[in-house]
C-alpha cells in the first residue's frame, strides 16, 4: 500500500509516532538527515505516563530492562541532606510505574529503531525533506538521500519531528514565542573510579550559587551532572569540563575519572503559534521546548507522538471523520502553554534565587520538580504533575460528560482489580467501552453490533476511591484517555457521540 505519511525527523518523538502508526497498520515513511540514530544519552528521564503508553504499545517492558527505575531524589546544600523524596511512595496507587525511568536517550532511539526494524520498517537515513506544499488533497514533497537525485513524492499527511530548528515549522511560517534564560548550562556524563552506592537514587545539590543535579545513567560507574556554569563563564561557547571540574568537585564530591561527553548550551522556553496547518503538523521539539526541569520535554514530544497517531490511523482507515485532527493541536499545544510557564516559573527560581541553606527544605524543595510549587511535596499531586498522568483533555473537542468524579478528558484512572488491572485492555490501541459494576444486556448488545470492546470490571471499593461510579458509562479513546462519560448507560448519547465523530472501532469491519 502506498505510504499515507511522511515522518520528517527519526529522534525520539518521530520514533514513536512510527511505531504508533506501524502498530495500527497505516503505511508511512520515516526520515531523517542523519546518518543513524544518536550516539549521547541527551535526556534521561521516562516518566510514568509514556511507559503507560508505551505498555499499550508493547514497548514499555524493553524500555524497563534496558533502563533503572530512579526511585527516590535528595536535596541537599553541600553540608547536609535538607529533604529525601521517595517518588515510588508518592506514586504508589497512582500508576503501574510509580517511578522515574532513567534511560539514556540513544540507548530509547535504539529499541525503537530495532522494535521498528523487527516488524518490517526502516528509517531512512541521510535523508532530507527540500520541500513540501499543501494542495489541499495531500502534501507534495521533494526528497532526496545523500547522493541520490532528488524524489518527488505525495502524502496525505506531513508530520515534522524535525526539532528545535524545524525547517517545517519555518516553512508554515509559524511564529516561535519565548525566550532565553541567560545563564549557560552544562551537561556532562561521567565516568567514576568507584562505583556508585544507590543507584535508585537522584541528587540535587542548591546554595547561592545555583544548583547541581546528578545521577547514575547506564551503569554503576556513569554518572549524568547537569548544572549551570559558573559565572565567569557565561560569554563562552567552548568551555571544556576540566575548567569546571574544581567546582563540581567542591560542589559535590564526584571527581571525572573519565568524561564520555560534555556539553553547554542556552536553555530555552518556547511554544509554537500553532501545532498544525492542513494536512501538516509539527511535534516534539518543533513545537515546543523546555527547561530542563522534571525531565519533561522528550516525553512531551512522545505525548505528541501518542495523540497524534491514533488519529491519524483512525482517518487514513476511515474509521473517524477528519474533523478529529484538528483535536490535536487543540489539546497538545494547551498542554505544552502550561507546561512552559510553569516548569519556567520552577526554574526561574531555581536559577535565580539566592537561598540561604536553613532555608531549603521550606522555599526550595517546592520548585525541585516542574508544577509542583502549588503542593506540599508529600502530595500525591508531585508525582502526577512530574510524572504526566495528571493530563487531562477536558476542553477538548472529544471530551463529554462525566460520572463519579471522572471528566471526560481525564486519563482512565488505574486501578487494581482481582485478577489484573484497568489498563490491561488498553493495550488493543482501540475503541472500548468500560463499566464499573454491571453491563445492561442492552449496552453489550450495542457493543457487539459496532465491534466495540466492552470491559465488565466487577464493582470494588477501591474504584469509589478513584472516582468511578458504580454502573456508569465510560468510553475510553485508544490513547486510554475518557471520551465519553455519563451517569446511566444511556445508548443513545453513546451511539450520538460515536455518529458526531463518525468514529469505528479499529476492530470493525
Amino acid at each position: 500500500m502506498k505510504p499515507q505519511i511522511l515522518i520528517v525527523g527519526a529522534g525520539p518523538t518521530g520514533l514513536a509516532l512510527a511505531y504508533s502508526l506501524a502498530r495500527q497498520g497505516v503505511p508511512f515513511r520515516i526520515i531523517d538527515r542523519n546518518a543513524g540514530p544518536g550516539t549521547a544519552s541527551r535526556a534521561l528521564a521516562v516518566h510514568a505516563r509514556i511507559l503507560e503508553q508505551y505498555d499499550q504499545l508493547g514497548l514499555a517492558k524493553r524500555n524497563i530492562e534496558r533502563g533503572h527505575p530512579v526511585l527516590s531524589l535528595d536535596v541537599s546544600d553541600g553540608k547536609q541532606v535538607r529533604a529525601h523524596i521517595k517518588f515510588h511512595e508518592l506514586g504508589k496507587g497512582q500508576s503501574p510505574f510509580p517511578f522515574i525511568l532513567s534511560l539514556p536517550q540513544d540507548e530509547h532511539e535504539e529499541i525503537l529503531v530495532y522494535e521498528l526494524n523487527k516488524i518490517g520498517v526502516e528509517v531512512e537515513w541521510n535523508t532530507s525533506l527540500l520541500s513540501f506544499e499543501d494542495t489541499g488533497h495531500g502534501v507534495k514533497t521533494v526528497l532526496q538521500q545523500q547522493g541520490q537525485p532528488e524524489e518527488t513524492a505525495e502524502f496525505a499527511y506531513l508530520c515534522g519531528c524535525d526539532g528545535a530548528g524545524s525547517m517545517i515549522r519555518k516553512g508554515l511560517g509559524f511564529d516561535f514565542p519565548g525566550g532565553t534564560y541567560k545563564q549557560l548550562f552544562f551537561v556532562a556524563d561521567v565516568e567514576t573510579e568507584k562505583p556508585v552506592d544507590d543507584m535508585e537514587k537522584m541528587d540535587m545539590y542548591m546554595d547561592e550559587d545555583g544548583f547541581i543535579l546528578y545521577m547514575s545513567v547506564r551503569n554503576a560507574y556513569t554518572k549524568r551532572i547537569l548544572g549551570i556554569v559558573p559565572e565567569e563563564f557565561y560569554e563562552r561557547s567552548d568551555v571544556t569540563y576540566e575548567e569546571i571540574n574544581d567546582y563540581v568537585v567542591n560542589k559535590i564530591r564526584v571527581n571525572a575519572a573519565k568524561v564520555n561527553w560534555f556539553s553547554t548550551y542556552r536553555v530555552h522556553n518556547r511554544v509554537s503559534e500553532r501545532f498544525q496547518k492542513g494536512r501538516i503538523f509539527i511535534l516534539g521539539d518543533a513545537g515546543h521546548l523546555h527547561s530542563p526541569t522534571g525531565g519533561q520535554g522528550m516525553n512531551t514530544g512522545i505525548g505528541d507522538a501518542i495523540n497524534l497517531g491514533w488519529k491519524l490511523a483512525a482517518v487514513v482507515q476511515e474509521k473517524a471523520d477528519p474533523k478529529i485532527l484538528s483535536t490535536y493541536e487543540q489539546e497538545r499545544i494547551a498542554f505544552a502553554r502550561r507546561l512552559i510557564a510553569t516548569t519556567d516559573k520552577a526554574f526561574q527560581t531555581i536559577v535565580n534565587q539566592k537561598l540561604p541553606g536553613t532555608l531549603l527544605r521550606e522555599y526550595a524543595v517546592p520548585y525541585v520538580l516542574p508544577s509542583v510549587f502549588k503542593f506540599p511535596f508529600a502530595s500525591k499531586n508531585a508525582f502526577r504533575i512530574l510524572s504526566q498522568i495528571h493530563i487531562n483533555y477536558r476542553s477538548s473537542l472529544l471530551s463529554k460528560g462525566k460520572a463519579g468524579k471522572i471528566f471526560a478528558g481525564m486519563r482512565l484512572p488505574w486501578i487494581e482489580t482481582a485478577n489484573s488491572d484497568n489498563f490491561a485492555p488498553l493495550r488493543s490501541i482501540d475503541w472500548q467501552i468500560h463499566v464499573y459494576g454491571k453491563a445492561t444486556p442492552e449496552l453489550i448488545g450495542f457493543a457487539r453490533s459496532q465491534s466495540m470492546e466492552l470491559h465488565e470490571f466487577p464493582w470494588e471499593a477501591n474504584m469509589k476511591d478513584a472516582g468511578f461510579k458504580q454502573d456508569a458509562l465510560y468510553l475510553i479513546r485508544p490513547d486510554g484517555h475518557v471520551a465519553l462519560a455519563t451517569d446511566g448507560q444511556w445508548l443513545r448519547v453513546l451511539n450520538m457521540y460515536l455518529e458526531s465523530f463518525g468514529i469505528e472501532a479499529f476492530g470493525a469491519k
